[in-house]
């Protein structure tokens, strides 16, 4: 049972300001937040105190880490649930992208969700639960981590790119792509609006009638389509194909002028930081509204029902 996006229990901070006294106390907190723009834009690194549960535990062992030679690699490990993405599963990929780019060790990131699927989009059940409330919601966290990050992003697509796990590849350095992958962003369907700045970076990439084909229709794009309409690099024939270019990608970033690579980066996203920022926000509030309206609880249940028959509990007629 999977969908798009989705939030999770944690230690949240107002977007627009910051109590003082609750500021000093989170500085005895544990768990890092991404830096994030204020209205006067001055940028503050705060911590707010996290404790996960066992469950939310569990769920962070689903998204892998491994640090090699200089590249970080992080893969969603649910293949069970297609790679749905939790709550947990959210706030830890944050994290760790926030780490990686304090740190002088990770000259580059491969996101992925292994060989056989990048992610199916949000698990139904845990969206549902605890959907996104309000601007710091976890994936809205994670998305300010992404749009923030300073080093090279390198996504290895094999299979299924539902919802953000389509709209997380306009933020990314390269995209390299299955063949047989399926991109996907139903969220007019659904009864919701655009995410991640698609609806500003979309348009500016493939022109408005070809994103009105994927955001307003919803249709879905194989690797080799991807490819053809600029939102990926290379299609490959299978899974491990596609990992080993990402590998060697990376490695390429690395063998470069690391200052220079990193202030060349800027000097490309730097420019359109602000719009993109101000389009995230009016997406996200938008996007929770939308959650409340009467179309999107239609959507949303149906799918949940037509999940639940497919995937019965166990002992339960089929």
């Amino acid at each position: 049972m999977y969908l798009l996006l989705a939030d999770s229990q944690v230690g949240t901070i107002p977007r627009m300001g910051v109590n003082t006294r609750w500021a000093g106390d989170m500085a005895k907190s544990i768990s890092p937040v991404d830096p994030f723009w204020h209205s006067g834009r001055v940028c503050l690194t705060l911590k707010v105190p996290v404790e996960p549960t066992r469950q939310e535990r569990a769920m962070t062992d689903l998204i892998k880490q491994e640090h090699r030679d200089g590249v970080l690699t992080l893969t969603i490990d649910r293949p069970d649930k297609l790679n749905a993405l939790t709550n947990s599963m959210y706030t830890r990929l944050a994290d760790l992208l926030l780490t990686a780019n304090e740190d002088d060790a990770v000259g580059a990131i491969i996101i992925t969700g292994g060989p056989n699927c990048f992610t199916s989009g949000n698990d139904l059940v845990d969206f549902l639960q605890e959907p996104p409330k309000h601007l710091d919601s976890p994936a809205f966290r994670l998305m300010r981590a992404v749009t923030h990050l300073q080093k090279p992003l390198i996504a290895a697509v094999c299979g299924a790119a539902i919802g953000i796990g389509t709209t997380l590849l306009l933020h990314c350095d390269q995209v390299l792509i299955t063949r047989d992958a399926k991109l996907r962003t139903p969220f007019v369907n659904l009864g919701l609006c655009p995410e991640f700045g698609a609806s500003l970076l979309l348009p500016r990439l493939l022109g408005h009638a070809r994103a009105a084909r994927l955001l307003l229709l919803g249709d879905s794009l194989d690797g080799s389509e991807a490819v053809a309409w600029g939102l990926a690099n290379q299609a490959f024939d299978d899974g491990e194909q596609c990992l080993a270019a990402a590998a060697k990608i990376a490695q390429r970033f690395l063998a470069m002028p690391q200052q220079a690579l990193r202030q060349s980066r800027q000097l490309i996203k730097q420019p359109g930081m602000e719009e993109l920022q101000a389009t995230l926000r009016e997406e996200n509030t938008l996007f929770i509204q939308r959650l409340n309206s009467e179309e999107a609880k239609t959507a949303l249940n149906a799918l949940l029902n037509r999940s639940t028959d497919k995937n019965p509990p166990k002992g339960a007629q089929s």
